[in-house]
């Protein structure tokens, strides 16, 4: 056994003679690796942020080319469709190829993919071309979300995950706000084209700073990246295994899946409930998202600032349970303020459940299995996400929004209760420890 510490840990009385003797004796390492750590977070955090911020200038601009292309509503909306449908005939392979190539240059790659795509779109007039830009682009990042979850898991010390997911978490609800606002001024003062070179711009910047990051993962055995179907049936099989003997992680996993699922298929009907059940104009929608996305930003700065007071069954427990209690406030409104208010508490408590769930598959899933693990689940969520959202549509036609909604948003309450059961069993604490940063090592 060897003793680990980082410089800047505080070595209580008790072990300090065990310290000097196993430091006299060549046991005890010294990291100087601290200030490296935390300029690698710092590029990843930028690099990540930066794409994110170009995600949301695009994602008005994409909407407005499509509608003055075709002015079909219906053209617009199968902008929606593209994103499942690519993840649904990519996830179920592409985790085995993440697990076993370099990591940072999967990361590289899909960045200057995803950066060529959307610069040559403004130069198509058929939709039928964009669409296929579009499916790409959705290919590349189903490559790109698990490799980053891998890489952050690999660069990110055990230690620094929760506080790294919370600055994460406060960029993405910054760019949820930030994003839409600068493409609304782009659009007023250039064109839609220079909004959707500016998301371009973005993925190359991220290229970037990944390229300035060190390899996690180089030494991979070339003769292991060679995939095949016997592979990828080895693999889904490796996942089931894990799946059984991991049956608590699972679980926990599966749960937050199907309540991001269900938050999904509301949020598709978002608009038709606030303006044909509430009678609110769009601009009053308008002004909804963007106290969502305040709420977010409050959220994610608080749990920034607390992260190390906040444990990651407070995160877990309270973020889902409130989130719950947003939609339903939203479910049961009759007027703006009310719903303004459920959307601010959803909006406030999503930076909770985000960083609290990502920081517990971080550190109880093998990061050698992430890809594989990711990318296979994703599968199936992706297509849980196209049923439920058709199955709000539809019953929406048969019975009114408002049941539909009161019905998802109850679902929501029950898996949130449920989670909150989970993590609070004594006998699963282990899953829950957080690592200090004087450690023993064998």
């Amino acid at each position: 056994m060897g003793y680990e510490c980082f410089v800047t840990a505080t070595i209580p009385d008790r072990l300090f003679p065990i310290f000097v003797e196993r430091f006299l004796s060549g046991g005890v390492t010294i990291h100087q690796t601290s200030i490296s750590q935390k300029k690698n977070s710092y590029l990843l955090l930028f690099g990540l942020g930066i794409s994110t911020l170009g995600d949301f200038i695009y994602l008005v601009a994409i909407n407005v080319l499509v509608l003055q292309l075709t002015g079909s509503a219906a053209a617009v909306a199968g902008l929606w469709i593209i994103g499942p449908i690519a993840s649904i005939l990519t996830k179920f392979w592409s985790g085995s190829m993440i697990d076993r190539l370099n990591l940072r240059k999967i990361m590289i790659a899909t960045d200057m993919i995803r950066a060529l795509l959307v610069a040559i779109i403004p130069f198509f007039s058929s939709i039928w071309l964009i669409y296929v830009c579009l499916f790409f682009l959705s290919i590349s990042k189903a490559f790109f979300e698990p490799s980053a979850i891998s890489y952050i898991t690999h660069v990110v010390p055990e230690n620094g995950r929760k506080r790294f997911n919370s600055f994460r978490s406060l960029i993405t609800s910054s760019a949820f706000l930030i994003g839409p606002a600068i493409s609304g001024a782009l659009l007023l003062i250039t064109s839609v084209h220079v909004s959707i070179w500016i998301n371009s711009i973005s993925f190359m910047v991220s290229a970037v700073m990944v390229y300035f990051l060190p390899n996690v993962n180089g030494e991979t055995n070339i003769t292991e990246r060679k995939l095949s179907l016997g592979v990828l049936r080895k693999d889904w099989k490796d996942v089931f295994h894990f799946s059984q003997r991991n049956g608590f992680i699972v679980k926990v996993y599966s749960i937050a899946q199907l309540f991001m699922i269900v938050a999904l298929g509301m949020d598709a009907q978002e608009v038709v409930f606030t303006q044909q059940v509430l009678n609110l104009s769009e601009t009053d929608y308008g002004l909804l998202i963007s106290l969502t996305g305040v709420g977010s930003i409050l959220g994610a700065a608080t749990v920034s600032f607390a992260a190390k007071k906040l444990s990651i069954k407070a995160l877990l427990s309270s973020g889902y349970l409130m989130v719950a209690i947003g939609y339903l406030i939203y479910a049961f409104s009759f007027s703006f303020w009310s719903v303004a208010f459920g959307f601010m508490v959803l909006g406030f408590f999503n930076a909770f459940s985000g960083t609290g769930f990502m920081t517990f598959y971080q550190n109880n899933v093998p990061v050698k299995m992430m890809g594989r693990i990711s990318s296979i689940y994703g599968t199936f969520q992706s297509v849980l996400q196209i049923v439920f959202i058709l199955l709000i549509g539809f019953t929406g036609d048969i019975v009114p929004v408002r049941y539909s909604i009161i019905a998802a948003s109850t679902l929501m309450l029950v898996l949130s209760v449920w989670q909150i059961k989970l993590v609070l069993m004594p006998s699963k604490s282990v899953y829950f420890e957080e690592k200090t940063e004087l450690k023993s090592t064998s």
